[in-house]
């Protein structure tokens, strides 16, 4: 039988993210801010995102959380800290998220690159993490 979509997300997310007392899924927000409005934002990312797409062959979860935070720099959303420190959870070094952002400045632009550059460094002191330059 095969597995439902939406669990299949879910199991996704836990090896993305670390549970904590407020939500199963620690740091991700999955849309539950919107239940009001929107309330099948959950199903939707959760499906689609994490059981559809982070869920592919192919990348393991450091690659596919890199190419997850060169594609929010390059757009400059809110959402770069939340992947940043998933990036720290699946073992990338806060060296190597430094190294991918620097490394899109020819690409995004230094705006860009520095405003990221500035969340992860917040999301950095946040977690307690220091960075060997």
């Amino acid at each position: 039988m095969p597995i439902d979509k939406f669990q299949k997300g879910m199991e996704k997310l836990k090896e993305l993210t670390i549970p904590d007392e407020n939500s199963p899924t620690g740091h991700m927000d999955i849309g539950e801010g919107f239940k009001d409005i929107a309330p099948d934002l959950t199903r939707i990312i959760v499906e689609f995102a994490f059981g559809d797409i982070y869920d592919r062959p192919g990348l393991d979860n450091k690659q596919k959380v890199l190419t997850t935070i060169s594609a929010l720099v390059a757009q400059g959303t809110p959402q770069i800290g939340m992947h940043v420190v998933t990036g720290l959870n699946v073992g990338l070094t806060p060296k190597e998220i430094v190294g991918c952002i620097v490394h899109l400045i020819p690409y995004v632009g230094f705006p860009r690159a520095l405003n990221a550059l500035k969340v992860a460094q917040e999301v950095f002191e946040k977690q307690g993490v220091i960075v060997d330059p």
